[in-house]
């Protein structure tokens, strides 16, 4: 594994955010990834951790500089951990040509088309490698307890990621989720590029991997959705939230759906409501 270099440090609520880049092995270009370290968490004593992964557009920053989720986290004694959404400047002719493909839309799949495949890869990303980066990085954070979240396209990646190696994560949540990217452009787009088709991509779908190995040892799984989000009540429905619960419903997989009145897809949402989701986590983590 390459060198880690941190290059930046924020005191936050007692604790720090730090940022680090690394040369990544699994997108063949640099990467970079942000940690909150709480106040009372040494080497000695490390804390668990909340992964939480970003949405279309983002960088490993918007998390660390809109949610307020430090303030939480600093609290309960829990980590949190930012990666980026895909690799930056690989060279791959049209990565920067769309915003819902290539650069800061990287799905969390690992791409088997070309040209995408020798860089795209940010599912063995984050369960590999950014998990190897953190504990040489950030002693004071137990990478061995870890839940996960994300918003949106990151919510599809938290939940898929947990669910293709339950044991692996203690808990599970998201904000806005594609729910069933099979059956939206967002998420066919994605999979015809990455992947070579629709089809593959089932193997990314939370819809589809709930029904076929739900329910999950990680137990019940929380979602907060704005209920006036544009990407839900717009003339194409890209999150899919009510596939999803009748999928969990199929097979008894718990879950719980929050609709939020008046609330949208942006950090404004996400900043409201977050510190539901690291008390939801923390409370599993700290009972390990």
């Amino acid at each position: 594994m390459s060198t880690t270099t941190r290059v930046g440090s924020n005191a936050c609520f007692g604790g720090s955010w730090q940022r680090y880049k690394h040369d990544s092995e699994c997108t063949k270009t640099p990467m970079a990834f942000s940690v909150f370290v709480p106040p009372a968490a040494t080497p000695e004593a490390p804390a668990p951790c909340i992964f939480y992964l970003s949405g279309l557009t983002c960088t490993d920053e918007n998390f660390v500089q809109k949610a307020g989720a430090a303030r939480a986290a600093a609290e309960r004694g829990v980590a949190l951990v930012a990666p980026d959404t895909s690799p930056r400047g690989a060279g791959v002719d049209g990565e920067d040509d769309a915003y819902d493909f290539g650069s800061g839309a990287g799905f969390y799949v690992d791409a088997t088309a070309a040209p995408w495949r020798d860089n795209y890869n940010m599912y063995s990303y984050v369960t590999e490698e950014l998990v190897a980066a953190v504990r040489d990085a950030a002693p004071a954070v137990d990478v061995g307890r870890r839940s996960i979240t994300g918003h949106s396209m990151g919510g599809a990646g938290a939940l898929t990621i947990a669910m293709k190696a339950p044991e692996t994560w203690t808990s599970v949540s998201a904000f806005s989720p594609i729910c069933n990217p099979t059956r939206v452009p967002w998420g066919k787009k994605a999979f015809e590029g990455y992947l070579g088709s629709v089809e593959a991509g089932a193997a990314h779908d939370a819809s589809e991997l709930v029904r076929k190995g739900g329910p999950f040892a990680f137990g019940d799984i929380l979602i907060s959705q704005g209920a006036d989000d544009d990407f839900l009540v717009g003339d194409v429905d890209q999150l899919q939230p009510e596939a999803f619960r009748a999928a969990c419903d199929s097979v008894g997989q718990g879950l719980e759906l929050r609709y939020e009145a008046g609330y949208d897809h942006s950090y404004f949402f996400i900043a409201t409501f977050v510190d539901q989701h690291v008390n939801f986590h923390a409370d599993r983590l700290l009972a390990r």
